[in-house]
Protein backbone atom coordinates (compact mmCIF):
# COMPACT_ATOMS: atom_id res chain seq x y z
CA UNK A 1 0.00 0.00 0.00
CA UNK A 2 1.29 3.45 -0.88
CA UNK A 3 2.35 5.51 2.14
CA UNK A 4 0.43 8.62 3.19
CA UNK A 5 2.70 11.56 2.36
CA UNK A 6 2.94 14.22 5.09
CA UNK A 7 4.39 17.73 5.34
CA UNK A 8 5.08 18.69 8.97
CA UNK A 9 5.26 22.36 9.99
CA UNK A 10 6.20 23.59 13.48
CA UNK A 11 8.39 26.51 14.48
CA UNK A 12 9.88 24.57 17.42
CA UNK A 13 12.64 22.52 15.80
CA UNK A 14 12.93 20.05 18.69
CA UNK A 15 9.20 19.31 18.65
CA UNK A 16 9.15 19.13 14.86
CA UNK A 17 12.07 16.72 14.78
CA UNK A 18 10.61 14.47 17.48
CA UNK A 19 7.17 14.30 15.89
CA UNK A 20 8.70 13.73 12.46
CA UNK A 21 10.82 10.87 13.77
CA UNK A 22 7.88 9.23 15.53
CA UNK A 23 5.61 9.53 12.50
CA UNK A 24 8.42 8.08 10.39
CA UNK A 25 8.20 4.89 12.45
CA UNK A 26 4.66 4.31 11.19
CA UNK A 27 4.84 1.93 8.21
CA UNK A 28 2.07 3.68 6.27
CA UNK A 29 3.25 7.29 6.82
CA UNK A 30 6.08 9.19 5.12
CA UNK A 31 7.18 12.68 6.19
CA UNK A 32 8.29 14.19 2.86
CA UNK A 33 9.21 17.66 4.17
CA UNK A 34 9.46 19.71 7.36
CA UNK A 35 8.97 23.47 7.76
CA UNK A 36 9.62 25.98 10.52
CA UNK A 37 7.44 28.88 9.32
CA UNK A 38 4.12 29.34 7.60
CA UNK A 39 5.82 30.53 4.41
CA UNK A 40 8.08 27.46 4.41
CA UNK A 41 5.00 25.28 4.91
CA UNK A 42 3.34 26.83 1.86
CA UNK A 43 6.51 26.26 -0.18
CA UNK A 44 6.72 22.63 0.97
CA UNK A 45 3.09 21.92 0.14
CA UNK A 46 3.48 23.59 -3.25
CA UNK A 47 6.56 21.50 -4.04
CA UNK A 48 5.58 18.10 -2.63
CA UNK A 49 1.76 18.09 -2.96
CA UNK A 50 1.41 15.87 0.12
CA UNK A 51 -1.72 14.00 1.16
CA UNK A 52 -1.68 15.68 4.59
CA UNK A 53 -0.19 18.90 5.99
CA UNK A 54 0.26 18.89 9.77
CA UNK A 55 0.43 22.55 10.83
CA UNK A 56 1.22 24.23 14.13
CA UNK A 57 -1.31 27.01 14.57
CA UNK A 58 1.33 29.44 15.90
CA UNK A 59 4.16 29.98 13.41
CA UNK A 60 6.13 33.02 12.23
CA UNK A 61 4.71 34.62 9.10
CA UNK A 62 1.50 32.89 8.06
CA UNK A 63 -0.05 30.99 10.96
CA UNK A 64 -1.49 27.49 10.67
CA UNK A 65 -5.01 28.67 9.87
CA UNK A 66 -3.75 30.98 7.13
CA UNK A 67 -1.67 28.17 5.64
CA UNK A 68 -4.71 25.87 5.76
CA UNK A 69 -6.76 28.50 3.94
CA UNK A 70 -4.04 28.82 1.27
CA UNK A 71 -3.88 25.04 0.89
CA UNK A 72 -7.65 24.72 0.51
CA UNK A 73 -7.62 27.35 -2.25
CA UNK A 74 -4.48 26.24 -4.09
CA UNK A 75 -3.80 22.55 -3.37
CA UNK A 76 -7.24 21.07 -2.61
CA UNK A 77 -5.85 17.52 -2.79
CA UNK A 78 -3.96 18.17 0.45
CA UNK A 79 -5.94 18.04 3.70
CA UNK A 80 -4.80 19.91 6.81
CA UNK A 81 -4.44 18.86 10.44
CA UNK A 82 -3.98 21.80 12.85
CA UNK A 83 -2.06 21.42 16.11
CA UNK A 84 -2.34 23.88 19.00
CA UNK A 85 -0.86 24.23 22.45
CA UNK A 86 -3.81 26.20 23.84
CA UNK A 87 -7.50 25.31 23.72
CA UNK A 88 -8.79 28.67 22.50
CA UNK A 89 -12.24 28.61 20.86
CA UNK A 90 -11.43 31.46 18.48
CA UNK A 91 -8.45 29.56 17.11
CA UNK A 92 -10.59 26.45 16.62
CA UNK A 93 -13.25 28.40 14.74
CA UNK A 94 -10.64 30.10 12.55
CA UNK A 95 -8.99 26.79 11.71
CA UNK A 96 -12.25 25.07 10.77
CA UNK A 97 -13.41 28.10 8.78
CA UNK A 98 -10.10 27.98 6.91
CA UNK A 99 -10.84 24.46 5.76
CA UNK A 100 -8.81 22.37 8.22
CA UNK A 101 -10.04 18.79 8.49
CA UNK A 102 -8.73 18.16 12.00
CA UNK A 103 -7.83 20.17 15.08
CA UNK A 104 -5.97 18.69 18.06
CA UNK A 105 -3.68 19.61 20.94
CA UNK A 106 0.09 19.23 20.82
CA UNK A 107 -0.15 17.20 24.02
CA UNK A 108 -1.66 14.29 22.08
CA UNK A 109 0.58 11.27 21.54
CA UNK A 110 2.25 10.55 18.20
CA UNK A 111 0.10 7.43 17.83
CA UNK A 112 -3.09 9.51 18.18
CA UNK A 113 -1.75 11.99 15.62
CA UNK A 114 -0.96 9.11 13.27
CA UNK A 115 -4.52 7.77 13.67
CA UNK A 116 -5.97 11.25 12.99
CA UNK A 117 -3.80 11.56 9.86
CA UNK A 118 -5.18 8.22 8.64
CA UNK A 119 -8.75 9.29 9.40
CA UNK A 120 -8.35 12.60 7.57
CA UNK A 121 -6.67 10.88 4.62
CA UNK A 122 -9.68 8.58 4.44
CA UNK A 123 -12.00 11.58 4.13
CA UNK A 124 -12.90 11.97 7.80
CA UNK A 125 -12.64 14.86 10.21
CA UNK A 126 -11.52 15.15 13.81
CA UNK A 127 -11.76 17.75 16.58
CA UNK A 128 -10.20 17.07 19.96
CA UNK A 129 -13.14 16.56 22.39
CA UNK A 130 -11.67 18.88 25.04
CA UNK A 131 -11.16 21.63 22.45
CA UNK A 132 -14.71 21.17 21.19
CA UNK A 133 -16.10 21.40 24.73
CA UNK A 134 -14.07 24.56 25.39
CA UNK A 135 -15.49 26.14 22.23
CA UNK A 136 -19.05 25.14 23.10
CA UNK A 137 -18.84 26.50 26.64
CA UNK A 138 -17.07 29.74 25.70
CA UNK A 139 -18.30 32.79 27.57
CA UNK A 140 -20.59 35.34 25.92
CA UNK A 141 -18.99 38.36 24.31
CA UNK A 142 -19.05 41.41 26.62
CA UNK A 143 -18.42 43.85 23.75
CA UNK A 144 -21.04 45.86 21.89
CA UNK A 145 -21.36 45.64 18.10
CA UNK A 146 -19.73 49.06 17.75
CA UNK A 147 -16.78 48.05 19.95
CA UNK A 148 -16.32 44.96 17.81
CA UNK A 149 -16.46 47.05 14.61
CA UNK A 150 -13.72 49.31 15.95
CA UNK A 151 -11.51 46.39 17.04
CA UNK A 152 -11.88 44.76 13.61
CA UNK A 153 -10.38 47.89 12.09
CA UNK A 154 -7.39 48.11 14.43
CA UNK A 155 -5.14 45.80 12.39
CA UNK A 156 -5.91 47.54 9.12
CA UNK A 157 -5.47 51.11 10.37
CA UNK A 158 -2.90 52.86 12.51
CA UNK A 159 -4.34 55.88 14.32
CA UNK A 160 -7.74 56.55 15.84
CA UNK A 161 -8.36 58.95 12.94
CA UNK A 162 -7.61 56.17 10.43
CA UNK A 163 -9.99 53.82 12.23
CA UNK A 164 -12.61 56.57 12.44
CA UNK A 165 -12.60 57.00 8.66
CA UNK A 166 -13.08 53.26 8.18
CA UNK A 167 -16.01 52.92 10.59
CA UNK A 168 -17.53 56.37 9.89
CA UNK A 169 -17.19 57.70 13.41
CA UNK A 170 -15.34 60.63 14.98
CA UNK A 171 -11.80 59.98 16.31
CA UNK A 172 -12.98 60.83 19.82
CA UNK A 173 -15.78 58.27 19.63
CA UNK A 174 -13.34 55.66 18.34
CA UNK A 175 -11.00 56.35 21.26
CA UNK A 176 -13.93 55.92 23.67
CA UNK A 177 -14.90 52.58 22.12
CA UNK A 178 -11.28 51.37 22.18
CA UNK A 179 -10.91 52.40 25.83
CA UNK A 180 -14.17 50.68 26.76
CA UNK A 181 -13.22 47.48 24.92
CA UNK A 182 -9.76 47.39 26.51
CA UNK A 183 -11.28 47.84 29.96
CA UNK A 184 -13.85 45.08 29.45
CA UNK A 185 -11.19 42.66 28.17
CA UNK A 186 -8.54 43.59 30.72
CA UNK A 187 -6.18 44.54 27.90
CA UNK A 188 -3.30 46.99 28.20
CA UNK A 189 -3.30 48.01 24.55
CA UNK A 190 -5.58 48.00 21.53
CA UNK A 191 -3.56 45.20 19.89
CA UNK A 192 -3.90 43.08 23.04
CA UNK A 193 -7.66 43.73 23.02
CA UNK A 194 -7.81 42.50 19.41
CA UNK A 195 -5.83 39.37 20.34
CA UNK A 196 -8.07 38.57 23.33
CA UNK A 197 -11.26 39.09 21.32
CA UNK A 198 -9.93 36.97 18.47
CA UNK A 199 -8.81 34.16 20.78
CA UNK A 200 -12.32 33.99 22.18
CA UNK A 201 -13.82 33.87 18.70
CA UNK A 202 -15.58 37.22 18.98
CA UNK A 203 -13.92 38.80 15.94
Amino acid sequence: MEAIRVVLADDESLTRGAVGALLGLEPDLEVVAEAGTGDEAVAAVREHRPDIAVLDVEMPGMDGAEVAQWVAANVPGTRCVILTRHARPGVLRRALAAGAAAFMTKSASASVLADVIRRVHGGGRYVDPDLAMTALTAEDCPLTDRELDVLRSVDAAGTAADIARRVHLSPGTVRNYLSSAMQKLGAGSRSEAVRVARDHGWL
